[in-house]
């Protein structure tokens, strides 16, 4: 039997220690649009944070080469405006917390293995839930 990303999210953990959470079905999220911050070998930006969007964050994203407000329907991406919920590469979310423009993250739906890239610490700073 062949696991799907849904599968993968069940056995994976969020920053807390607990089970890890969807962070949004509307926008679909995830590296695998499955709706969680799964992540894997395939992964290798490690779309790992769930962050609720600022149009702060948006401009900064935007100012480094990553538009995420401009939809890219071939992607599967819906372009994202402030509020949306989304997984964010841990490095660029990393890159806006030291420039202090990181948006709120939600640690239930945030993949462990964010704390590679980013401290624990930093991540519940910016705490959402």
């Amino acid at each position: 039997m062949i696991a799907t990303a849904s599968d993968k999210a069940a056995g994976e953990r969020n920053v807390l220690g607990g089970s890890l959470e969807a962070c949004s079905k509307h926008p679909m999220t995830g590296f695998y649009r499955d709706g969680c911050c799964s992540t894997g070998p395939e992964d290798v930006g490690s779309h790992t944070v769930c962050s609720v969007m600022t149009a702060e964050f948006l401009a900064f994203s935007k100012s480094r080469g990553n538009d995420l407000s401009t939809p890219r329907p071939e992607w599967r991406f819906p372009g994202l405006k402030p509020g949306d919920r989304w997984c964010v590469c841990a490095s660029r979310w990393l890159e806006a917390y030291e420039a202090g423009h990181a948006p709120r993250v939600n640690l239930r739906s945030t993949n462990m293995a964010a704390t590679r890239i980013v401290p624990v610490g930093a991540l519940k700073e910016c705490a959402a839930d």
